[in-house]
Formats: structure tokens, sequence, C-alpha cells
């Protein structure tokens, strides 16, 4: 049930199974982007809190530790626990979430529960059990630095948490200083659950601090980031520094493209979901609509009705279904993308302006005649601007897909079998889909093509990311 009164009970560090205040003593305020006011003040670890955490996670993972001693279905019994917990307390989070982060909260509710089913898939892949020989061995990486984003803070901790738990790694996470709230509360339940002492340690603070001591420890074996294409670029080139194992989970500008044979009505109604969903802070929102010529204007008068008709607002207000921008930061540089599109000649159809005078609202905004060049079709906004661009054939709409350093998802809309299969075989992404968008499920590898493709998340590739590969040759046993 949504309670916006809801209570911050946990605001302090958690290393080795308690909360305890930073070294520094210092604080950092955590904001309701609802009101653009102080929700709580978060304990703010620097890198002395980074080495008390990395300490923990290091004792916790020696080999004699309750965690390395525990069979692979005992851990995965633990995972499963954590679930069971996040259920019960599906409310409270999902009522932190959207306190944090602004998404509505039905929405934050239908995403908690994706997140503890995603947990009961990661229980159910932990190893095998026991000290079995084998001339093959996958063992846990060990100590890992995790670093998500605020887009998705609940999903993200759990994409993270999954595989690094089944393979058996101990945690150090920095959650995004913007949304500590459920990162903080599953420290809580993961205690709750049984986890030992130092497998789980939250460290809340900012990049330069916080998130620069974990890319640069030389007793952290791996670092995995989601986040910007700048900052995985700096993180990667600290932890070169220490030879630390790096995955990454990069934005980019997703494209969406509607063929001529697609009902434009049902393309409109697909495109505005996969550009609008959770105020278009998404990483595969598909910001760039390739719309064939034929049916362009068509398009665009239909996608312009549907973003008219999108309720934003307070995410505990009944039939809100467009929540606020993150922070004021990430407001002040959407409404200056959509400043820069205007003057570099792209029309503005609806939108583009702030929804009223408290708190981080963008209205849902829509340009047309978009061309390549502009920067609104060049840069990640990641807010609620739909850039739709015209197209002739399947081959220019392909080649101008591919335009992009980083190539995280795309889609297309056709009734021609032909067509998809073109697309999906020529289109440099690593999730492609057909007649839907952002339909995303454990199993399949959730990849990374071009510049930075050196993260998958979900699936066993992931699995892979936390393990290390030991070969036992030319052994000789005796006495059996």
């Amino acid at each position: 049930m949504a309670n916006p009164s809801q209570e911050i009970k946990y605001k302090q560090i958690f290393i080795n199974n308690q909360f305890v205040n930073a070294v520094s003593g210092k604080t950092f305020p955590t904001v309701n982007p609802s009101t653009g006011k102080k929700l709580a003040d978060i304990a703010e670890g620097d890198k002395a809190d980074i080495d008390l955490a990395v300490k923990a996670a290091k004792k916790a993972f020696e080999r004699t530790s309750a965690w390395r001693q525990m069979d692979a279905s005992a851990r995965g019994l633990l995972i499963w626990k954590l679930s069971e917990l996040m259920e019960r307390d599906a409310d409270t989070l999902a009522n932190l979430e959207s306190l944090d982060n602004g998404k509505p909260f039905p929405k934050a509710l239908y995403d908690v529960q994706g997140t503890f089913e995603t947990l009961r898939y990661w229980a159910a892949l932990a190893a095998s059990d026991g000290p079995h020989f084998s001339y093959t061995r996958r063992e846990p990486v060990g100590v890992v630095g995790q670093i998500i984003p605020w887009n998705y803070p609940l999903a993200m901790l759990v994409w993270k948490w999954g595989p690094a738990l089944a393979a058996g790694c101990t945690i150090v996470m920095k959650p995004a200083e913007q949304t500590p709230l459920t990162a903080l509360y599953m420290a809580a339940l993961s205690k709750e659950a049984g986890f030992p002492n130092g497998v789980m340690n939250i460290v809340p603070g900012y990049g330069p601090t916080a998130g620069a001591a974990i890319s640069t420890h030389p007793e952290i074996g791996k670092v995995a980031f989601s986040g910007s294409a700048e900052i995985g670029r700096i993180i990667m080139a600290a932890a070169a520094t220490s030879n630390l194992k790096v995955s990454l989970d990069v934005f980019s500008k997703r494209p969406l493209v509607i063929c001529e044979d697609a009902n434009v009505e049902e393309a409109a109604k697909i495109a505005y979901k996969a550009v609008f969903e959770d105020q278009s802070q998404c990483c595969i929102a598909a910001t760039r609509t390739f719309v064939h010529e034929s049916i362009y204007d068509k398009f665009v008068a239909k996608a312009a009705e549907l973003a008219k008709a999108r309720k934003v607002g307070n995410p505990f207000t009944a039939g809100t279904v467009h929540g606020p921008q993150i922070d004021e930061t990430q407001f002040k540089k959407i409404l200056d993308y959509i400043e820069k599109g205007e003057k570099e000649g792209a029309k503005l159809v609806t939108g583009g302006k702030p929804v009223g005078t408290e708190g981080y609202f963008i209205e849902p905004t829509i340009f047309a005649n978009v061309t390549d060049e502009m920067t609104i079709a060049k840069e990640e906004i990641f807010g609620p601007v739909q850039s739709i661009i015209k197209f002739r054939t399947l081959e220019e709409a392909i080649e101008r897909a591919n335009n992009t350093s980083f190539g995280l998802a795309a889609g297309i809309i056709t009734n021609d079998l032909t067509k998809a299969i073109t697309f999906n075989q020529a289109v440099e992404a690593g999730s492609v889909w057909v007649n839907m968008y952002e339909g995303i499920e454990n199993v399949p590898v959730f990849d990374f093509y071009k510049k930075i493709r050196i993260a998958q998340e979900l699936g066993m590739n992931a699995l892979e990311g936390y393990l290390e590969t030991k070969a036992v040759e030319n052994m000789t046993i005796s006495n059996y």
C-alpha cells in the first residue's frame, strides 16, 4: 500500500552486518525528487569506510570462513530466503523506491516483484555442493566492488548481488548517492536472512571518493559498474592501475525502427512505452524513433496524442504514470537539451516545459523533423524526449541506427519476417526486440556491443564474470 510518509529507518553505512556511522562522521542528504526536499541525512562513506568494508569482505572470504565452507545449495537457500523477505516487505521497498527515485508507486511495486523473482533465479544457479574433485575448478573471484546507478536502484542491486552471491563472492557496494534508501533496507534484510558477517557491505557516498576507492582498491578482485559511459571510462582506467577485473554496463542512444507495413496506432503505443517508461530514465529507452517516410506524419500525430495524455504527477497519486526526474542537475540538463533541439531546427510537437513549481517534473516531449547530426539525436538525454527521425529504406535505417558508439538495445516493428530477420542480423546491439520493446527475462544474456562490451547481465554469462577457472593437471593419486 502506498505510504508517502514512509519512515526512513536505515541511514548508516552497512559493514560486517552492522549499521555504523561514517569514519569521518559526515552525512549527505537524499532528496525527494517530487518535492525537491530532503528525505533524510545518509552517512557519507569515503576511502576509510571502503577500506573497512573490504577488510570485512576479505575476512568473510577466507578459506575457513562460514561463507567459503558453506555448500552452494545452502548459499542458494540464503538467496531464496532474501527473496522471501523482499516479497514480505514489497510495499515498504516500493515506497522507499518511489520516495527516493520518483517512479510512480505501482511501477515501483512491479519492479520489486521482478527483483525478488530474479533473486530466485540466481538461487537456483548456485554451483554444485562440496569439495568434489575436478580437473577444472570454477572458483569465486573473491571480494567484488559494485557501483550501481539511480534509475533502477533495487533492480540494479539484485542484478549485481545475484550472480556474485551465487558464485560465492563477498560484496562491497556503493549505491548512487541520489538513491541509497532501498540498498540500505536490503542490507538489513540480508542480515535477517542469515548471511554471515562481512558477506554484504553497503557504503553510500560520492563517486570521486567512495567510488574511486572501490575502483582502485588493491584487495578487490573485480569491479562491476552500471551507469554513464563517461564514468565507465574513468572506472576502467582507474581499475587498470590495480589490475582489477571490470564489467561495465553503460548507457547509449537506442534505436527503434518502424517500417511502412506497421500498424501505426500499435507502433506508436510501443514506441511511447519504449521511450517514456520510468520518465525515460532507462538505459534501454528507445530515444531515437526511426519511422518510414510513408507513415511519418500519421505516426507523429499519434505519438503526440499519447504524450499529451500521459499523466505527470506525484508518484503516490492514483493514476500517475510519469513521475519527476531524479534531481535538479538532471532536470536542468534535460531542459537544456530541449532548448538545443529547438535551436538546431527540430520541430517541438508537444511538451518541452517544466510541470508545476515544486520538484523536477518535465512534460513528455516529442520532436519531429530530427536529423542525425542534431545534438538530441546523438547525445544521451536520459529524460522524456522522443526524437522522431524519417527514413526511406531499411538498409538506410540500419546504417543510421548503428551510428552510435555503444550498442545496448534496439527494436523493429514490422509484419515482414524478412525485414525482421535482416534487421536482427545487421543491427549492432546486445538485445533486439521485434514488435515489442523492453522485454527482459532472467535467462537471456543482457549484453553490450561495440566500444565497451565487457559487461553481461543476467543469464549464465553474468555468473561467469564472478568466477575464476583453475585447471588441475598431471595429478597422480595413490592409495585409492
